[in-house]
């Protein structure tokens, strides 16, 4: 085990100087706001980030690392994981509920590749506007696209942050995210501006990670850290809650919203492989308060407890995903609208007697 994760270490401390190594001439800082990649036309993006705040006060993430992570998952990433496609199916059936088209699409930094390859012409969408704020990954989508065209669906492909997010007011008629929000430092101000971007009567559809997303590999490390360190330091990032999604939509201005959770278990040879999944899926930490040093043995402590506490009878360990699904409309005239208080033409106590009176016969 000691020599995996020595191993691991190096194969880590490459991939960081093979990033470093390109950053000066390839990478994309994730402050600006357009990067176009694409060789007929630039499109006009106009950043709605006012509408927010020009930047989140409070810095819970570190938006940098997130951006390397992202540029690491690009090379790492699994062709047809199981998980993150199970996750963009759910995501995109949602779609075909909706009789209406949307023509032109946004779809924000996370799961890029998957929703790109897996739309297969849901939504009637025309034009397709593919944004993340890491270069390898918006790279990784255009080299794909360019390998399998998506139709007749017109592809751009733009670096940028969501967190400023670099589109005109009332441009998009659908917005979707998958597994990308969850590492906003303001969440609430990043949904806004997805709504101001959205034409009147358009969609905001989100896939995040739930608080319970780990939940094995949480209490693994903290049993390790107290027995081997003392003390506990953040080694897995917080997360929203189901309680508080129906709260974000109604605060970003969403009409018509809707919540609901899926919750995936992944089975793993051991512990070295769910971290290695996760990096591939560039869903590591980065906490702006993390502790850069993971002492040895606390390694080796947290995967030992994670064996003993969650192991199944075939010897492979679980770890448990909760997807919390977000949907919602920018308010329109056609949308239905609550009545007014007190216009009600039957009182319950009337429908109580009738379906008792019924019952009874």
């Amino acid at each position: 085990m000691g020599g995996l994760l020595r191993f691991q270490r190096s194969i880590s401390l490459l991939w960081r100087r093979r990033i470093r190594a390109r950053e000066p001439s390839a990478l994309v800082s994730s402050t600006s706001f357009s990067t176009h990649y694409n060789n007929e036309e630039e499109y006009d993006f106009q950043s709605n980030s006012t509408a927010a705040g020009s930047s989140s006060r409070v810095q819970i993430f570190d938006r940098e690392l997130k951006r390397k992570q992202r540029d690491r998952a690009a090379w790492l990433m699994r062709p047809n994981d199981s998980l993150v496609d199970a996750v963009t199916e759910n995501l995109l059936d949602r779609l075909e509920d909706c009789k209406k088209a949307f023509p032109t699409a946004l779809c924000l930094g996370g799961s890029l590749e998957p929703v790109r390859r897996l739309l297969r012409g849901r939504g009637s969408i025309e034009k397709l506007i593919m944004m993340d704020t890491s270069y390898e990954m918006v790279k990784l989508c255009k080299d794909a696209q360019q390998d399998s065209p998506n139709g007749n669906m017109e592809t751009s492909f733009v670096v940028g942050d969501e967190e400023f997010l670099p589109m005109k007011e009332s441009s998009l008629d659908l917005v979707i995210s998958c597994m990308g929000l969850h590492w906003t430092n303001d969440l609430p101000g990043a949904m806004i501006q997805c709504k101001l971007a959205l034409k009147p009567d358009g969609l905001f559809l989100a896939a995040i990670l739930g608080g319970d997303t780990l939940k094995e590999l949480r209490i693994a490390c903290t049993v390790a850290q107290m027995e081997r360190e003392g003390g506990i330091s953040p080694r897995v990032s917080p997360l929203a809650q189901v309680r508080d999604a129906g709260n974000l939509l109604t605060r970003a201005g969403f009409t018509l919203p809707g919540v609901d959770v899926d919750e995936y278990t992944v089975k793993y040879k051991n512990a070295l492989e769910l971290i290695e999944h996760l990096r591939a899926m560039g869903e590591t930490n980065a906490l702006m308060q993390r502790s850069n040093i993971l002492r040895r043995e606390t390694a080796l402590a947290t995967a030992a407890v994670y064996d003993s506490m969650f192991a199944a009878e075939d010897g492979t360990i679980p770890a448990t995903f909760q997807v919390i699904y977000m949907t919602g409309w920018k308010e329109h005239a056609s949308q239905q609208k609550a009545k007014m208080r007190g216009s009600a033409t039957a009182s319950f106590n009337d429908i109580q007697k009738q379906f008792g009176n019924d019952s009874c016969s």
